[in-house]
């Protein structure tokens, strides 16, 4: 019994310890969800679109610059067995993390062109 009730306690420090260690990311990162689509003709591939990214902070430049990576890691993974289709159309739904210091600089780099 009493082996048992150690094991319990090593067990809930274990979880608890890992749970505090993935709380780290989110203060130093944004994680940002994009919607794209692959589209396939005879399991070649059309094209690529992005249908939607969630980011209410983010400016048109942001955007499109997240756009262009949800593209870029969508035609990576085009290829995949578990998504390749034959004929029609496969949802992707992605979840880009970028450093909050990374953001910042987009948006430095927004202002400066503009000037």
């Amino acid at each position: 019994m009493k082996r048992l009730e150690i094991f319990l306690i090593i067990l809930c420090c274990t979880l608890a310890s890992s749970g505090f260690s993935q709380s780290g990311y989110q203060k130093d990162s944004l994680q940002i969800k994009v919607y794209t689509e692959i589209e396939y003709v005879q399991t070649l591939v059309k094209d690529i679109t992005v249908k939607k990214v969630f980011c209410d902070y983010c400016s048109e430049f942001q955007t499109e610059l997240i756009k262009k990576e949800a593209i870029r890691r969508t035609y990576l993974i085009r290829n995949d067995i578990d998504i390749k289709l034959e004929n029609g159309i496969y949802r992707h739904a992605l979840y880009i993390r970028i450093s909050k210091k990374d953001f910042s600089k987009l948006k430095e780099v927004n202002t400066q062109e503009n000037n």
